[in-house]
């Protein structure tokens, strides 16, 4: 009776009771569906989504038209734009599109996948035994069964509470068709990434094709000419990343009073550097960017996340619900009152691994951020492909080197031991000796070094030399690390999550693990973290408002000739309520009709903290609105075959 009590007590704070859910399609929440929206999501419904989606490179999209068209993310086009650009094509920045099928550019390597099936095969895998050994042979053997002439892939679910597997008809031959320019698709660059309101056209289109042909996909979706107004049901079909929902009370305050704030206060001077060095000329600036964007884009994520860890609110709701399920767990006679002690466990280890947080970050977990000569060293000191062939600046790597050494110098002697590499100078004058006389400035030296590593390490060149010297610290640290949190971590969060398959079954999702999802929210706008009221869409004529055309928030020139021609408010992006994560990003959005509405791109910074725990009071999905593409491709592009293609043509032309 007890155990009763608590099993209907905990269920009450059962996940997925807002828009929150990264649902297997074999599991989607069709009642709390229907009794929140009145939207009976039918079987049909979820089977034409599923066989319209694909899952792209890293990220997601979906077939737009019967002749294999895709629409997903300028994201997911980004590493084939690099790879085709040349002296004389800067597809990457400039972007690309044809007219004509017979200029659509392959891009080798990139594969669009379709889901076809699932099946449960929990008990085949779970009767070879209990070892991770034993249950990898069943999978390999279940999957190589499999013969089907598709993709075959075992998904482990629930951390292991449930196998399933997942058959895929594979696309290989995956060829580009349009891509804006990157200032289009991103607009605001990092200064406006994971924040909201958003003006980018992220967007590109490839086409799939099978036996040098367009492949048939008669099972598209098609395209909404109405798109979204505040308050309509969307669904997404993405293949959302890791995430940390099974994270305990305990790891939270960790990430929240140790981690995190440690990375932060770590980055923050060295941008406050880079803008300063960028600012001095476009030479400078030109040479910064890369770096610069990467160290802005990780502070704001990981400042998102602090904001999100510091609002008591979330920290209360995860210790109330990881109390009940304690509870519910202790008073569970099948599993035994010593089950609890797992999240007392984990907080043990937390508490003994805190001290060495800083060091470890220092030494192992994110050295020397910003010098990619330091990482370069690294990798020849462990033996590791260099994976970094383009020259580097002295000035802005003398400077990302100082910094480091000054927090090498911080740790102490018995951490770090670099004195003798560092003298008696200032970490500034270290460094410019370092940088002037290391040959891993040249690219053909690395490449030379890495392949003959013991003549390298034989060489005295001082940035080996440093990598070297901390080399057996952060290996200690490494070992400590997994020692301490890493394997307890693992096995901790596998018990955690098979108690709550135990408990709630198919009430509860599975945390994100890449593989296909649906995902549904509301269209709706937020008051933010400033007490700004943020409206559903962003249209047009607030982007050319935003345009300054000196940095970050500048337009395409190609822009800039088409805007008076363009209807200013027309919507560009959206937000939703939708439950998303990495890798959803190229996601379609369709309304009930199962039409497409949208584009996944982002999250605003209020979403960050979702890898965590769920809520949609303020985090929101951001998505590119189907009435901005096809603006776009009429007015500014002029892609008449395009909108031809996907059967929309805008009243003038």
């Amino acid at each position: 009776m007890r155990f009763a009590l608590l099993i209907s007590v905990c269920l009450l704070a059962v996940p997925g009771s807002a828009d929150e859910g990264l649902w297997p399609y074999n599991q989607f929440p069709r009642d709390t569906v229907k009794q929140k929206y009145g939207f009976d999501v039918s079987e049909d419904f979820l089977g034409r989504l599923r066989m319209a989606s694909v899952k792209i490179g890293d990220g997601s999209g979906a077939f737009v038209s019967p002749q294999g068209l895709l629409l997903t993310s300028r994201q997911v086009a980004g590493p084939c734009l690099a790879a085709l650009s040349s002296s004389g094509h800067d597809f990457f920045n400039d972007g690309f599109m044809t007219a004509e099928r017979s200029g659509e550019l392959p891009c080798p390597g990139l594969t669009a996948d379709v889901l076809l099936r699932i099946q449960d095969v929990t008990a085949q895998v779970k009767q070879s035994g209990e070892s991770m050994e034993r249950r990898n042979a069943a999978i390999g053997r279940i999957e190589k069964e499999c013969r089907t002439g598709n993709v075959c892939t075992v998904v482990r679910l629930f951390s292991g509470g449930r196998y399933d597997l997942y058959e895929y008809r594979r696309y290989r031959d995956v060829r580009l068709v349009f891509a804006p320019e990157y200032l289009a698709a991103f607009f605001g660059r990092e200064h406006d990434s994971v924040s909201y309101l958003r003006y980018g056209l992220n967007v590109a289109f490839f086409r799939a094709y099978e036996n040098g042909r367009p492949a048939a996909t008669p099972g598209y979706l098609k395209w909404s000419a109405e798109g979204v107004r505040e308050g309509d049901l969307v669904f997404l079909a993405g293949n959302p990343g890791p995430t940390g929902r099974l994270s305990t009370a305990a790891q939270l305050a960790f990430y929240r009073d140790t981690s995190l704030p440690l990375l932060l206060a770590r980055l923050q001077p060295r941008i406050q550097q880079l803008n300063a060095f960028a600012a001095a000329g476009k030479e400078n600036q030109r040479a910064a960017q890369a770096v610069l964007g990467g160290l802005l884009t990780l502070y704001k994520s990981e400042a998102g996340k602090l904001i999100g860890l510091r609002d008591d609110r979330l920290v209360t709701r995860k210790t109330a619900f990881e109390a009940k399920v304690r509870r519910v767990v202790e008073g569970n006679s099948k599993v035994g009152a010593e089950a609890g002690k797992v999240w007392d466990e984990v907080a043990s280890a937390y508490k003994k691994w805190t001290p060495l947080e800083k060091p470890y970050q220092i030494l192992e977990g994110f050295p020397a951020p910003g010098s990619r000569l330091f990482r370069i060293a690294r990798q020849i000191v462990r033996g590791g492909a260099v994976d970094d062939s383009e020259p580097v600046n002295e000035a802005l790597e003398t400077m990302m080197l100082a910094r480091y050494l000054d927090e090498l110098r911080g740790l102490g002697e018995k951490e770090a031991p670099v004195k003798a590499l560092l003298g008696n100078g200032t970490a500034q004058e270290a460094a410019e000796k370092m940088v002037k006389s290391t040959r891993l400035k040249d690219p053909v030296e690395r490449r030379r070094m890495a392949a003959d590593r013991a003549a390298a390490l034989a060489s005295r060149d001082p940035l080996l030399a440093l990598a070297s010297a901390l080399e057996p610290a952060a290996q200690r640290l490494a070992r400590q690390h997994q020692e301490t949190i890493g394997t307890l971590e693992a096995t901790a969060m596998d018990k955690i999550a098979q108690y709550r398959l135990r408990l709630f079954g198919a009430a509860d999702y599975p945390d994100g693990t890449s593989s296909p999802r649906v995902e549904f929210g509301m269209v709706k706008g937020y008051t933010d973290r400033a007490a700004v009221p943020q409206p559903f869409a962003s249209t047009f004529g607030g982007m050319f408002y935003r345009k300054d055309n000196d940095g970050p928030w500048q337009a395409p020139q190609r822009w800039i000739d088409a805007m008076r021609g363009l209807d200013p408010v027309t919507p560009l992006d959206f937000v939703s309520t939708s439950d998303i994560g990495g890798g959803d990003y190229g996601s379609p959005v369709v309304n009930r009709q199962g039409e497409l509405v949208g584009v996944t791109f982002d999250g605003n910074l209020e979403s960050l903290p979702v890898t965590y725990l769920y809520s949609d009071e303020q985090a929101r999905a951001v998505h590119v609105d189907v009435r901005g593409i096809v603006e776009a491709l009429s007015r500014i592009y002029r892609a008449t075959g395009l909108l031809d293609e996907l059967g929309v043509r805008p009243a003038g032309l």
